[in-house]
């Protein structure tokens, strides 16, 4: 229950002679071990990335060569990602080699291959040895490559086809059981496509128990507990989850307000320091209630500051179409305008950083600027924009740095304006998802009713 902690210490305990209850200490080296577990996804035939394992900087820097670029590295056995980068070239991974390797201490350095504009999905379950209850399944807003910890999430997933859905149940059900797993299971998967793949499976407590808990009423944390004490899953009456009828948004809560100048783009390395969760019958609305919950309130009026990267500029149009139908003035930089126009948008062009008083940082400073959609692009563009977010947060703007996260908003922006929001006690969330299923058995090919 305590994260990569205890996952660290179980062998040297067992050894010392300390009775470990819940999940074997071999099940967590198989987990745990890039070369055992490859051996087993390999042999469940479920897709992975491809991936290698290095103990030096040249055999990592021919790994990565291996694989191809872009790579995520990591070091293993580290807490919240610490170190880990994604890299897009050779230059860029020497330069990282000194600190990977020091932070790994000893430990293989990780070498995945990113898979780029993939869709990330957590699950929560719990497993007695046998049988499986799939807690929960979050839907990442972000898309792969932010931090699990530093993702905002939904449950229950509100794009996800049921196909998609019904194979992320099959490779949790098969992967608990393959691992004996008796306690807490969270695994992290990539959809890109139709093609579901295996990031992660962690035996033990994640940061998202917590959330699935309170958005569920079940709680795992203490079924878990007396799962690893002896209990059977038969022994309770559980519901099913995934009969929602209310959607909750975690969204994380990050300390950038407290620091002036720091940079707000979020990446594979955790930067979060807490999180929030907020409740609705839609999407939107749980959206934008979370967004409020984190101090980062999205605006129903008064004017958007949108600069993307060009690959983003596309979805920009889309983005910016939709916020002047709800009535949102646009203003963006010469570059991001003239996509803007083309498509028939009505947008006030903002002067370059430090260019006049009509700059966007300026803008910011005078409280006329209520909401900031910015991409990350080039290091120019960067250095000019990082002061412009940094100043936004101090001011308790909010600022979104991803194409996905501003959908999100606009979503959440729609519902602010559209519905009208409630307060309620999360136990009534609950009275109306009862109903207990069996769960996944030893060679259930179709997994668990029990789901969520």
């Amino acid at each position: 229950f305590g994260g990569q902690t205890p996952l660290n210490l179980a062998r040297r305990l067992h050894q010392a002679g300390v009775p470990i209850i819940g999940t074997s200490v071999d099940s967590i080296d198989l987990a745990e071990n890039r070369e055992h577990f490859a051996r087993l996804i390999n042999a469940l035939n479920i897709a992975q990335p491809a991936n290698a394992a290095a103990t030096s900087k040249d055999e990592t820097l021919a790994a990565a060569g291996r694989i191809g670029y872009p790579v995520l590295v990591r070091p293993s056995y580290v807490l919240g990602g610490r170190a880990m980068r994604i890299v897009y070239d050779e230059e860029s991974l020497k330069s990282l080699l000194d600190e990977v390797h020091s932070v790994s201490r000893g430990h293989p350095v990780l070498i995945d291959k990113f898979l780029e504009d993939a869709q990330e999905v957590d699950v929560d379950a719990i497993c007695d040895g046998a049988e499986v209850f799939i807690a929960g399944i979050m839907e990442h807003i972000e898309n792969a490559g932010i931090h699990s910890g530093d993702s905002a999430c939904v449950l229950p997933p509100h794009t996800l086809g049921e196909d998609i859905i019904k194979t992320i149940k099959n490779h949790t059900v098969r992967l608990a059981q393959a691992l004996k797993v008796v306690g807490l299971l969270n695994i992290q998967f990539a959809v890109k496509g139709r093609q579901v793949y295996v990031l992660e499976v962690n035996p033990r407590a994640s940061r998202t128990a917590p959330f699935v808990a309170k958005a569920t009423g079940v709680p795992v944390a203490k079924i878990a507990a007396q799962i690893m004490a002896g209990k059977k899953l038969s022994d309770y009456e559980l519901p099913n989850p995934g009969d929602l009828k209310y959607f909750a948004v975690k969204e994380s809560v990050l300390p950038f307000s407290r620091f002036s100048g720091v940079d707000i783009i979020l990446g594979p390395e955790m930067k979060s320091t807490g999180e929030v969760m907020g409740t609705a019958p839609t999407f939107g609305a749980a959206f934008a209630k979370a967004q409020m919950s984190a101090n980062q309130a999205l605006p129903k009026q008064g004017a958007v500051f949108i600069s993307v990267n060009d690959s983003d500029k596309r979805q920009a149009a889309f983005l910016a179409q939709k916020l002047a139908d709800l009535k949102l003035k646009i203003l963006a930089t010469k570059g991001t305008a003239r996509v803007l126009r083309r498509a028939g948008i009505p947008v006030a062009i903002v002067d370059k950083h430090q260019e006049g008083d009509n700059n966007a940082l300026t803008l910011v400073k005078k409280g006329e600027i209520n909401l900031i959609i910015n991409t990350p692009s080039g290091k120019k563009s960067q250095s000019d924009m990082r002061s412009i977010r940094a100043a936004a947060i101090l001011r308790n703007i909010p600022c979104i740095t991803t194409v996905q996260g501003a959908w999100a908003a606009v979503n959440g922006i729609e519902a602010i304006i559209k519905e009208e929001f409630t307060v309620e006690p999360l136990q009534s969330l609950y009275q109306n998802n009862v109903g207990a299923a069996p769960c996944g058995r030893p060679g259930q090919a179709q997994g668990p009713a029990r789901t969520g």
